[in-house]
């Protein structure tokens, strides 16, 4: 039947050839999943939680849902975490709620409820069955953020979910929704179709039918925020959320703003409500009968960013009238809330957003802020960091040119600024340790001096420039300053810093002008004037019309509106720079400030009025040619605004090519080998095009859902560096293979050019730390390779099975295969990718089993020769005491191919690839010549092979002598000479042992032995074990050591090929039966 598969085999390959050809037309997503994205953290500052849930059966199993980072879940109380959440389309969750009837369900609402100028958005609320596993979209899909979810605790069918709505538009879906059945569908009871949303809501714990909800009316736009409307107030429901009656005795009369809810768990009829208030004002009130009247008890509101960024009210199940308010300070009262007093927050994050207790211990508590996770276990005193969390949300990345790695650095949201190490040399990873702070508060762009990695830029929100030393850590604030009778310095929220690529010490900064300095920001000059529409804008509309001063206006904590976001200046002509604003308008000059063309935004066919420039980029190789990227998301539109000119700015051409019709737009960057290789960030996922921006394609390997808000490449690595707004930064080691895709030649298995590899000694971690120790991936070690597979290798049954599933489908007819087929399947090996090391003389020094998926694949060589010290026939399952770690090739010229292996035969599928092998840096003491190293191991190589021979010699022979002593036993005629000469054999053979391997005796109870061949095995295994190399002491007590052994092996030899053959003729003569090990019987 084997002719049956090489009967289909010209079929499978036309088969094959017309799938590469079509393939080569369009290529996707799927083909480049092997080409693995690495977080490399960190965790140290982690990032906003949103939303806690303690299992109500084990108080050890946590879910948390994460502002920008998804969901996640521990089973030991934060020793470990899994992120649950990544493959769904949202990234921002706003809850998570565990059904009280069966744990196993979990509910999910996406898109957070703050109203900062931030947040990320989501696609309605999701349900899992399997306690996190799956998950399914269960509706509310035009929500964009969900506030609460709360199921019956008697009836698991029964849903109701507070939601607050779109912020950066009106409409959608906000109110109060109830589900009957489930989620399968949704009845709206509360809330309008135009501003207001339900922010909040709780449920009598003695009665179900009783809820109370808060509803908000806000909205935000680029310019201002309006947090507070007709439509806020709070709301009761006695019949399960069906009917709504407002409560209005003793709630204030004026536009009310965020209210969070608590209801007191040891009485029912204690309502308690905090209420922002006009201008940040507010207060806390209580009703003690069921919401009938209110009392204001204090003045208590949330404050820092503004209560529309906190605000959430609890109730301590533990003592009766303790009330928990969310702020950047949390604040505490013991009293019904008459008094607040700030909480410990020493060694914590401020800015706390949600909190849990533990039924078990009243001095519990888990606070989720803007930095994580805390706990504390006595009641506020000491905290407790979760630094195992990597939900950091940086704004901006940059790299520097530190060798021989690179360092990143970023600014992040309520974190500070950042940087730490691309990769290091450690065994355990990139730990929080390997990272440092550079500047405090929110961290915006960093930069770096060109050439000069120990001086870098940062900045503070609204333009606080500082310049860092990072040989002292010391900073300069360098922000330029208004002169006298300028208006104020309007700097955006993320203000853009660009070292200028002609001049490593030019720096150009904006606020609503372009300022220069020649000095790295010692002194700065003015080189425009204002460059925006510089507007009022309490003038603007915002919820749809101008509004009176008097309504609730908060523009404190955001941005200023008409500034500059972003600058670039041509690498190619000095001079030609471009500054982008908030408020619609791209500014062009040419001759480095002097004078100025105006190009507004909205006069470009299919662009926004008012688009917001997230980034504007020069093209690396043509003076005339920039790319721009636009954003108008805060006007609830979020298509991908991405353009191109080729005559610096005259006339604009969209490259969106196929990109998502929904899809917020972040940065873009070019390749600086590959003109038209551009890479796009956005707010779900990165894509790159390799031809112009015709067609693009998601990058999805190893990535979760998450926002990318920066993208940048380390030239000289040809790195991608990935900045997330949540899940901290990402790498994609070596581009270079994606630069060198070519569609058209996708039919054919292609190996791709191999990187220089570094020659080092990893260190190893430090051990003990427990399982909670945060550590990011390092690329991996060596060489790696990286190829593409238009197919998978495939075996029989395979192909077998994937014809029957197409004749399946068609409910056609299945053939049986026959028996000699299947017996086929059965017997064949598993078809295999290879890669074949060779060094400079064509010698195989190792071979590297390749991954076999279609598409790119990635592999690593550990530098390390093939183990070459034997082969056993089988595991003795005993310690040999043979030291196996590889040993490392040294520096030198490499190549590698590539081979397929079916059915046995090998089969080189591409041309070789030849690499460098070269060392990391120097030690403080010159290394020993390679060749020395080469002839070393050479040696020693050879040695380990005489040993384990020996060895495993001694031991076989051993064994074979006992099976004598014991056929000696059954002979037919035995004889007392025939036993004393096997006795005299073993006897030899256990000197001889004891000469490699030690006095049992002594073994038995760790007394030391003389110097063996096995001392000299681990001398020369610890003399291999650097990039030194081995010294006059290694080689001296090897030499003695093999010496020793080939005086072993002399007498063993002996014994071996004369004496127990010997022996064994004397038993055969002796009617001895068979022995195993003699063979067959030759009649």
């Amino acid at each position: 039947m084997r002719h049956f598969y090489l009967k289909i085999l010209p079929f499978l390959l036309v088969t094959l050839t017309i799938s590469f050809q079509n393939f080569a037309q369009k290529p996707d997503s799927s083909s480049f999943k092997g080409l693995e994205f690495r977080n490399i953290g960190p965790a140290l500052t982690s990032g906003r939680i949103a939303d806690i849930a303690i299992h109500p059966n084990n108080e050890n199993v946590w879910y948390v849902a994460v502002g920008s980072g998804g969901v996640w879940k521990t089973t030991n109380a934060g020793i470990t975490w899994k992120p649950i959440f990544d493959d769904q389309p949202s990234y921002s969750v706003g809850c998570v709620t565990i059904d009280p009837n069966n744990p196993n369900i979990i509910w999910v609402g996406t898109g957070e409820n703050v109203g900062g100028r931030h947040v990320g958005f989501g696609d309605g609320i999701y349900v899992s069955h399997d306690e996190g596993k799956t998950w399914k979209n269960k509706g509310l899909k035009a929500s964009e953020h969900i506030s609460k979810i709360i199921v019956h605790p008697n009836d698991s069918n029964i849903i109701w979910v507070a939601v607050q709505g779109p912020l950066w538009s009106k409409g959608g879906e906000r109110g109060f929704y109830k589900s009957m059945d489930g989620g399968t569908t949704w009845k709206k009871t509360l809330g309008d179709n135009e501003w207001t949303g339900v922010t909040d809501m709780v449920i009598d714990h003695t009665n179900p039918d009783v809820l109370y909800a808060a509803t908000w009316d806000r909205h935000r736009t680029v310019a201002a925020y309006m947090g507070g409307g007709p439509g806020s107030g709070i709301h009761k429901s006695t019949d399960g959320g069906e009917t709504w009656t407002k409560l209005t005795n003793g709630i204030p009369k004026s536009n009310m703003g965020k209210i969070g809810l608590a209801i007191s768990p040891f009485n029912n009829e204690t309502i308690y409500a905090a209420i922002e208030l006009d201008r940040k004002k507010g207060g806390v009130y209580m009703s003690n009968n069921r919401g009938g009247s209110w009392t204001k008890q204090s003045d208590a509101v949330s404050g820092g960013t503004g209560p529309h960024y906190y605000q959430e009210l609890y109730a301590s199940p533990h003592q009766e009238g303790k009330l928990y308010l969310m702020s950047n300070v949390v604040q505490v009262s013991d009293d019904h809330g008459k008094h607040f007093e700030f909480m410990n927050e020493e060694k914590k994050h401020v800015d706390s957003h949600a909190m849990a207790f533990k039924p078990s211990d009243p001095d519990y508590v888990l606070f989720g802020t803007d930095g994580g996770l805390y706990e504390s276990f006595d009641l506020t005193k000491t905290w407790r960091h979760f630094g195992n969390l990597p939900l950091t949300q940086y704004y901006k990345i940059a790299v520097d040119d530190t060798a021989p790695f690179y360092n990143v650095y970023g600014g992040t949201q309520d974190n500070g600024s950042h940087g730490g190490p691309s990769r290091t040399k450690s065994k355990a990873g990139i730990l929080n340790s390997d990272w440092w702070i550079t500047l405090g508060a929110d961290g915006h762009q960093s930069a770096i001096e060109p050439g000069n990695p120990d001086i870098t830029y940062g900045e503070f929100q609204q333009g606080w420039l500082w310049r860092v030393d990072q040989t002292t850590g010391e900073t300069v604030f360098i922000q330029p300053q208004p002169s006298a009778g300028d208006p104020h310095e309007r700097f955006n929220w993320d203000a853009p810093i660009l070292v200028s690529p002609h001049n490593p010490t030019r720096l150009y900064f904006a606020s609503y002008r372009v300022w220069k300095s020649e000095n790295r920001g010692d002194d700065w000059t003015a080189i425009s004037s204002d460059l925006t529409r510089n507007e009022e804008r309490i003038t603007l509309p915002i919820m749809g019309r101008q509004q009176s001063w008097d309504n609730p206006w908060d523009v404190d904590a955001m941005s200023n509106y008409n500034t500059i976001t972003s600058l670039t200046e041509s690498p190619v002509q000095e001079g030609l720079i471009y500054a982008g604003t908030d408020d619609g308008i791209l500014q062009v000059t040419e001759d480095g400030g002097n004078t100025w063309r105006k190009i507004m935004l909205g006069d470009i066919k299919g662009v926004p009025n008012r688009a917001f420039v997230n980034d504007v980029r020069a093209d690396l190789n043509d003076a005339s040619t920039v790319y721009l990227i636009l954003d108008n998301h805060k006007e609830g539109d979020f298509k991908p605004y991405v353009l191109k000119s080729t005559d610096k700015g005259r006339t604009w051409s969209f490259i969106n090519g196929d990109l998502p019709k929904t899809l917020l737009t972040w940065r873009i960057v070019q390749d600086h080998k590959k003109a038209n290789l551009l890479f796009l960030a956005t707010e779900f996922g990165v894509y790159f095009t390799n031809n112009g921006g015709t067609n693009w394609i998601k990058l999805k390997g190893g990535l979760p859902t998450i926002s990318f808000r920066d993208i940048t490449i380390q030239r000289r690595e040809d790195d991608l560096v990935l900045g997330s707004f949540g899940r901290g930064i990402y790498i994609l080691d070596d581009i270079s293979p994606i630069r060198d895709f070519d569609a058209t030649a996708m039919k054919e298995t292609t190996l791709f050019k191999v990187k220089p590899a570094y020659w080092y000694i990893e260190k190893d971690e430090v051990y003990g730390q427990g399982h909670s120790q945060y550590a990011a991936k390092n690329p991996p070690y060596g060489a790696v390779f990286t190829y593409y597979l238009p197919e998978k290798l495939k075996t029989m049954k395979e192909i077998r099975t994937e014809k029957e599933k197409e004749l399946n489908k068609d409910g056609n007819n299945i053939p049986f295969p026959g028996w000699d087929a299947l017996e086929e399947e059965t017997n064949q090996e598993k078809p295999a990718v290879v890669l074949i090391v060779k060094d400079s003389e064509g010698k195989v020094v190792n071979k590297v089993d390749g991954t076999n998926k279609k598409g790119f694949n990635r592999v690593a060589w550990d530098l390390s020769y093939a183990d070459r010290k034997g082969i056993p026939l089988k595991s003795t399952g005993g310690d040999q005491n043979f030291f196996a770690s590889p040993y490392l090739a040294t520096p030198g010229t490499y190549s590698v191919e590539l081979y397929q292996r079916v059915d046995g035969r090998l089969q080189q599928l591409s041309t070789a690839q030849t690499f460098e092998v070269k060392p990391l840096g120097k030690g403080a003491l010159p290394s020993k010549p390679i060749t020395e190293i080469d002839a070393f191991r050479a040696e020693f190589q050879h040695f380990q092979q005489d040993l384990m021979a020996t060895t495993t010699t001694l031991e076989k022979n051993l064994t074979k002598v006992d099976a004598m002593k014991r056929a000696l036993d059954e002979a037919v005629n035995p004889t007392a000479e025939l036993s004393n000469r096997i006795y005299n054999v073993k006897s030899q053979l256990l000197a001889l042992n004891a000469q490699v391997n030690g006095n049992p005796a002594k073994n038995e109870i760790g007394e030391r032995n003389p110097p063996s061949p096995q001392d000299g095995n681990f001398v020369g295994f610890v003399a291999l074990g650097n990039t030194y190399g081995p010294t006059g002491n290694h080689k001296a007590a090897f030499s003695r050591a093999n010496n020793q052994l080939q005086d072993i092996k002399q007498e063993l030899n002996v014994l071996v090929n004369n004496t127990i053959p010997a022996l064994e003729a004397s038993l055969k003569a002796a009617g001895a039966p068979w022995i195993e090990g003699q063979g067959l019987i030759q009649d």
